[in-house]
């Protein structure tokens, strides 16, 4: 566990709040895995998105169409929650069915340790919440499956975020009106805690959508490139900017380059590739740190007898030298 003092899930879910209802803009990264969220962490970030498009990916090896199941997505949020103190907001795509199915969902995740949710308004199977092909729900229906949600949330624990995602731009049918129309409903009508317009695609409707909205809002951005400035989201009223898929796209597409590279080069590319980890600001990761190694020889030295106890200093591994604790 992170930390000398880990926070317990309830006064995680407290922390993600202050996050959501400050006056102020927060950057949430997204990934799949405990590491990339121990990264976050150490890097200095507040809190962490598992996305279900990456879980898809990189622990089923397919697209984000609906194929995961509800156990997939409570197992490894529970291994996230586990490692860091940060809350941590959950994909959980359309929650696996309608209002029924959403009411379990809820619970089997807010009982894993987690922060919140967010749900999304597509129909199922549904589909990658950037691809084409997306159809969405009605807004009546939707409303339906987010009060399932508060009412589930509630019986457990009341501080646990619900987060309302609509996929309205660029679905089928879908607009911009229509969009802030539905993120409206789902906050006022669903009692949804935060709203997320997906792939808000210029200033101005953020600025639209943050004056009219009820609740804080979440955006992660589907406009032109470069991404404005956080000083200019924050201007315009958002909440929380996230990428949500920064931590797992970065590492995928470096392990793209440099295995394509060792393929034609050798050892070559591999020691260049070290050189430059070497050369940068941030330094090789800490793998130490990341997983709280030293945990280990603690309980090692507290609950072992001496001579069950491994030697550390006579010992190595790679290119470890002996002696180096």
């Amino acid at each position: 566990m992170s930390g000398t003092h880990p926070l317990s899930a309830n006064e995680k879910r407290l922390r993600f709040r202050q996050v959501i209802q400050r006056k102020s803009l927060s950057v949430m990264p997204g990934g799949f895995s405990p590491t990339y969220a121990r990264m976050a962490e150490l890097a200095g970030f507040e809190c962490f998105f598992l996305a279900g498009s990456q879980l898809s990916a990189f622990l089923l090896g397919v697209p984000d169409n609906g194929i995961l199941g509800l156990r997939d997505v409570v197992d490894h949020a529970r291994h996230m929650a586990r490692v860091t103190p940060m809350p941590i907001l959950v994909d959980a795509d359309t929650g696996f069915g309608n209002a029924v199915n959403l009411h379990y969902t809820v619970q089997e995740i807010l009982n894993a340790g987690l922060a919140g949710l967010q749900i999304e308004d597509q129909e199922a199977p549904k589909k990658s919440g950037t691809g084409a092909g997306r159809r969405c729900i009605s807004i009546e229906e939707n409303v339906g499956k987010l009060k399932a949600a508060v009412a589930a949330r509630n019986e457990l624990d009341p501080q646990f975020v619900i987060c309302a995602r609509t996929d309205s731009l660029g679905s089928e049918g879908g607009s911009f009106e229509d969009a802030l129309a539905r993120c409206i409903a789902y906050a006022r009508d669903g009692g949804a805690d935060l709203v997320w317009l997906n792939s808000i695609r210029s200033l101005e409707q953020v600025t639209q959508a943050c004056a009219q909205l009820p609740v804080p809002m979440l955006a992660s951005w589907g406009g032109p490139k470069p991404t404005p400035s956080l000083e200019e989201f924050e201007r315009r009223g958002l909440r929380i900017l996230l990428h949500p898929t920064i931590a797992a796209s970065a590492g995928m597409q470096a392990a793209w380059q440099l295995l394509h590279d060792m393929k034609a080069r050798g050892s070559q590319a591999v020691n260049e590739w070290a050189e430059g980890v070497a050369r940068h600001p941030a330094g090789a990761a800490d793998l130490k740190k990341l997983f709280n190694a030293n945990k280990i020889r603690e309980i090692e030295e507290r609950c072992l007898p001496e001579s069950a106890r491994r030697d550390y200093v006579n010992t190595s591994g790679g290119h470890t030298p002996l002696n180096k604790k």
